[in-house]
């Protein structure tokens, strides 16, 4: 297995980027998005706890730093700006389709070493997993899945007129702590319902935890990676 680390040129078009493989020539990808403030290496020590017997490569972006509304314009890693996080408060729309295009980009990377877009999952937590969940919708070949973690869906007014024929079946893994205070239980569940009213199936999960990840989700995310990939 092996580890990298991706700096490119900022005005290059690629985000800078960990990679980490499983095992030497993967022909699976799963691009993960961190959460507000955080970076790349946010979830690497969980996808090397994973131990995944497929040869894959993760892809773990860092998040442009940007001036965040929600934290007093306090600049950090984001993917979009946040205005608030209440039910039906206004979104960044420029800002989300911005980090749409910055991982299409990178899903256009791993095509071009020989993965299959029906190979490459996308996956985030938080804030991360609202650009992994819009993004893999939009997305307009087929990929493999999508895992949203403590996240939400974000513009979800304009899916229905936006959405992929490539995914309307996506596999989904929506996760969220019954205790999280950040990304409340109800905004989570609303986006389940709004999923399931467009006709998207997802695979629902709830852990007695707070804003993060536990033990139990670990096992689930495993078992998903290893179906759909």
């Amino acid at each position: 297995m092996g580890l990298t680390v991706k700096n490119m040129r900022k005005s290059a078009p690629m985000l800078e980027h960990i990679t980490f493989e499983t095992s030497p020539h993967p022909q699976h990808s799963i691009i993960w998005l961190h959460g507000l403030g955080a970076d790349g290496s946010d979830f690497l020590p969980i996808a090397q706890e994973l131990k995944l017997e497929k040869p894959i490569r993760f892809i773990f972006p860092h998040a442009p730093v940007m001036p965040v509304t929600l934290n007093g314009g306090y600049a950090m890693r984001a993917w979009y700006d946040i205005f608030s996080l209440e039910l039906g408060s206004p979104q960044d729309d420029v800002g989300i389709r911005r980090s749409q295009a910055e991982i299409e980009s990178l899903i256009a990377q791993e095509v071009k070493r020989g993965v299959a877009t029906e190979n490459i999952l996308l996956a985030g937590f938080s804030q991360g997993g609202a650009i992994a969940l819009h993004t893999a919708l939009r997305h307009p070949t087929r990929l493999a899945g999508v895992m949203a973690l403590s996240t939400y869906l974000p513009l979800h007014a304009s899916l229905a007129a936006e959405q992929s024929p490539a995914n309307a079946n996506i596999p989904i893994f929506m996760a969220h702590g019954t205790f999280d205070e950040i990304i409340k239980p109800e905004i989570a569940l609303a986006s389940n319902k709004q999923l399931a009213t467009i006709g998207y199936s997802v695979d629902w999960h709830e852990y007695p935890m707070a804003h993060s990840v536990c033990q139990d989700e670990i096992l689930h995310i495993r078992r998903f990676i290893m179906t759909t990939l």
